[in-house]
């Protein structure tokens, strides 16, 4: 006889995400987010960026809170949990045991199976959570502070990295260059409103000349110190004086890095679809360059959500949704790598 609770029977997973400054927890059933619960620490602002002791234990005292929020907010009940979901890494070290031993302790307790998620594969994965989504196989340009990669996706679980950066992540580079401004950390956001304002062709800087589909941002940032250095030699107050263009030009000078790049990425495989996803991706500049290039030269061009550029535990959910039905899982000896491979 059929086993009709069985085949009507829910698929929810909770899954966490402490990688790095968010502690973050979602739960997905059948493929739709419930709920998404993102806990911020503030306190690295005083200090100019992330201070990984601090991190970690910010994220002790949020990981409760905040789970406890995400299963009131999807309103499910620990006992009618599947499967617990964890990043596995990159990232800092102890934030991700903070999270992993949440994690695996939570399962064991429900006697439930765990599920580690490669968090860079759930940027990635990010784009399947709202419609549109992309078909396959695509490309998807990942730019983080940690970051930045091209890959190419053929499957929810199959993915290659064809090109990324040999040196710095272009985040980093947006928060180095904003530091030499004398800007608050964290300083993309502000570089991009201020660039909103300016004149990206007031200040050229030279391009990297890096062969294949790598990056390199060390460059551009020993460049633009000169610049600044060689300016405010002439005028003390070069930078008060000229924020908006100089902001405007070097966040020009970095898109054009990277949309060269996806754009021979593209010529190179053939693929017309083209996705970005990871923390910079929230910049404004990018995502108008992105759709402006997009329709000149005939891409599909997909932009996640805002809620879901910067880290966040729903785009570890749907990577688990996916490797869940792949029965693909992981036992109470996972640990967290603070370096991990796609």
């Amino acid at each position: 006889m059929l086993n009709f609770a069985n085949i009507f029977h829910s698929m929810n997973i909770l899954a966490i995400e402490s990688s790095c400054d968010e502690t973050s927890a979602a739960v997905i059933t059948n493929g739709n987010i419930r709920s998404n619960v993102v806990a911020t620490q503030l306190i690295h602002t005083q200090y100019g960026g992330v201070v990984p002791e601090l991190a970690s234990r910010a994220h002790q005292q949020h990981i409760l809170p905040v789970v406890d929020k995400a299963l009131n907010d999807a309103k499910i009940a620990k006992k009618d949990l599947d499967a617990i979901a964890f990043t596995k890494g990159p990232g800092l070290l102890g934030a991700l045991l903070v999270g992993t031993s949440f994690a695996k302790s939570m399962a064991l307790g429900l006697d439930i199976p765990l599920i580690e998620i490669n968090h860079m594969q759930a940027h990635v994965l990010a784009h399947f959570i709202d419609d549109p989504k992309p078909a396959f196989p695509f490309l998807c340009l990942t730019v983080s502070g940690g970051h930045t990669q091209i890959v190419k996706v053929t499957g929810p679980l199959d993915m290659e990295i064809i090109g990324e950066t040999r040196d710095d992540a272009v985040g980093e580079a947006f928060d180095k260059t904003a530091k030499l401004l004398d800007l608050p950390y964290p300083g993309g956001p502000l570089i991009d409103k201020y660039a909103s304002q300016g004149n990206p062709q007031a200040f050229p800087f030279p391009l990297p000349e890096i062969p294949g589909l790598d990056f390199s941002f060390s460059g551009i940032k020993t460049s633009f110190l000169y610049f600044l250095q060689k300016q405010v030699r002439q005028n003390p107050d070069f930078i008060k004086e000229n924020i908006a263009d100089i902001c405007a030009s070097i966040q020009f000078t970095l898109i054009d890095i990277l949309l060269k790049k996806l754009k021979k990425a593209s010529r190179e495989t053939g693929i017309k679809e083209i996705a970005i996803a990871g923390g910079v991706s929230a910049n404004s500049g990018l995502r108008k360059s992105l759709q402006e290039l997009g329709e000149q030269l005939g891409w599909n061009v997909y932009i996640p959500a805002f809620e879901y550029c910067t880290d966040n535990a729903a785009m570890i959910a749907i990577a688990a949704h996916y490797k869940f039905e792949a029965g693909d899982f992981c036992d109470q000896t996972a640990s967290p790598l603070a370096r991990m491979e796609f």
